[in-house]
């Protein structure tokens, strides 16, 4: 249920983003920061929410993460201001953070046969697929019925479902040994990821020279060259970085976030198509955005299944050819686009983003021991929200610099450029599916599996 709210959240808000820009007089860069405020948030917190719910109760973490993002959901509901709604996003992140990482470690917990855990988090998987495929359907309603607010109403009964049934059901669990805070390294990593978004999304506006933005991508460089030292030194850092030497994990790493870059583009550029260009109604909008969603409901549990079966290798590939394969048509895309072509494209997508999934969770917790595993699923899951926050800062940042005084006019020819972004993010996920699922990269996942005995106690 957490993950189903959460990600109802990414398709359901993109869908209302063109209700939302006339009703608050929001600029593509405002859209951007609601999408962003969001994932950045997201990405700086997890980490620290996965250490802390292994340190003091996952169960707990759990639920009070749920409370505060229907909180932050209801807060949405009733922002007065796009200012308001960007800081309420940034409260839902804080409770979002305390989600997936959470489930995902409790979920590694309880199965620890590597098949089962395979075909568990390839059912976890499709519950993506499930929420994103009724995000577009279900937001196209409540905004055409009952305006953009009504998006964030749904969050609400099935949070507070959620937090009963967790009391229920969910028992608590902790590590035997867990890690220590590392408020430096937290802050170094919120400002090297704010720093590089805000410098991206408000580059076309300030111009890309200007000291503003020079200083935003110098505060970022400064901040990663600190915090990669300084977490080398610490006996228990926020990142461990030697779990970076395995190329599978690390493979795992930046297929997240060519992924979920390709996502979080994809999902920005499509609603802004189809409803400013297109002319489409929120809920014709979503109805188009229906055969990429279930598309994705249906493959991931299949992924989580060859995952188990046969391994990561496989899907990778099927991953990145079916994104890069649904970007050609894209890239020609025009405001009589036959519809044909527009599904055709959404159902690869679909297929592709649903391969990806399953490969990329399994791959980062199976190496890792489980009593940390809170923060192997929070490296994961920051990935995924880097991706995220990349991807819509990037492609935005590209079709806001093509955009003339007609933004319905140029947007689709604007957006060009954009989908071959996304087309070399797929060719990028089979690139490394193939490079890091050999024996040569397996070997090195088994030698940051089984540590040497300082190193394990660390």
């Amino acid at each position: 249920m957490s993950l189903f709210i959460v990600g109802l959240d990414i398709t359901i808000v993109n869908i209302a983003l063109p209700s939302l820009r006339v009703d608050l007089d929001s600029s593509v860069s405002g859209l951007q920061w609601v999408i962003d405020a969001y994932s950045l948030v997201l990405a700086s917190l997890l980490v620290l929410s996965g250490s802390t719910a292994d340190r003091v109760g996952r169960r707990r973490v759990f639920q009070i993460g749920l409370a505060l993002f229907t909180l932050g959901s209801l807060a949405c509901s009733l922002a007065p201001s796009l200012g308001w709604l960007i800081a309420f996003r940034a409260l839902q992140a804080v409770g979002g953070s305390m989600l997936n990482p959470v489930a995902m470690s409790i979920i590694t917990n309880t199965f620890t046969e590597p098949r089962e855990r395979a075909r568990a988090i390839g059912v976890w998987g499709g519950v993506v697929g499930l929420s994103m495929a009724a995000g577009p359907l279900l937001g196209g309603v409540l905004v055409a019925g009952l305006g953009w607010r009504s998006i964030f109403w749904v969050n609400v009964p099935v949070g507070v479902a959620a937090i009963v049934l967790a009391a229920l059901f969910v028992p608590e669990s902790r590590a035997a040994e867990p890690r220590g805070l590392d408020p430096v390294g937290q802050v170094l990593v919120l400002v090297t990821l704010a720093s590089v978004t805000f410098g991206i999304i408000e580059g076309p506006n300030a111009g890309w020279a200007s000291p503003l933005i020079l200083g935003c991508f110098a505060v970022g460089a400064a901040a990663l060259a600190t915090l990669i030292p300084y977490e080398n030194r610490r006996a228990q850092p926020l990142l461990d970085l030697n779990v970076f030497r395995s190329v599978p994990f690390s493979g795992a790493t930046l297929i997240a976030v060519c992924a979920f870059g390709g996502l979080g583009g994809f999902l920005f550029l499509n609603a802004i198509y189809l409803q400013d260009v297109r002319g489409l109604s929120a809920l014709q909008a979503g109805l188009y955005t229906l055969p990429m969603a279930l598309t994705t409901a249906v493959i991931a549990p299949l992924s989580g299944r060859i995952v188990g079966a046969r391994g990561p290798r496989l899907p990778l590939i099927l991953a990145g050819a079916g994104i890069a394969l649904a970007m050609i048509p894209l890239s020609r895309l025009a405001a009589d686009t036959p519809v044909w072509v527009l599904a055709v494209s959404y159902v690869l997508f679909g297929f592709g983003f649903g391969m990806v999934n399953a490969p990329i969770t399994n791959t980062a917790v199976s190496g890792m021991p489980r009593a940390q595993a809170g923060v192997a699923a929070a490296i994961a899951s920051t990935s995924r929200q880097v991706g995220s926050s990349l991807g819509v800062a990037v492609i935005g940042a590209v079709v806001a610099s093509g955009l003339g005084s007609d933004t319905a006019l140029r947007f689709a020819v604007a957006s060009h450029p954009a989908w071959w972004i996304i087309f070399v993010c797929g060719v990028a996920i089979l690139t490394l599916g193939l490079v890091t699922t050999t024996a040569r990269a397996r070997a090195t996942a088994a030698r940051v599996e089984a540590p040497e005995p300082v190193a394990a106690a660390i």
